[in-house]
């Protein structure tokens, strides 16, 4: 899965101790919602549905 420099810098917002769960989560997200890159509005959909 690859992530654009704009979403690596929102996923690094996270504290460093769940960066790794949630970076986990938010592939799973894309994955099922059929994509191969992660760009900041996939990384909010993702963040939406889990807050």
């Amino acid at each position: 899965m690859e992530w654009t420099e704009a979403a690596e810098a929102k996923l690094k917002e996270i504290p460093f101790f769940v960066r790794p769960a949630a970076r986990k989560k938010i592939e799973k997200f894309a994955a099922e919602a059929g994509e191969s890159l992660i760009t900041p509005e996939i990384y909010a959909q993702a963040k939406a549905k889990f807050n």
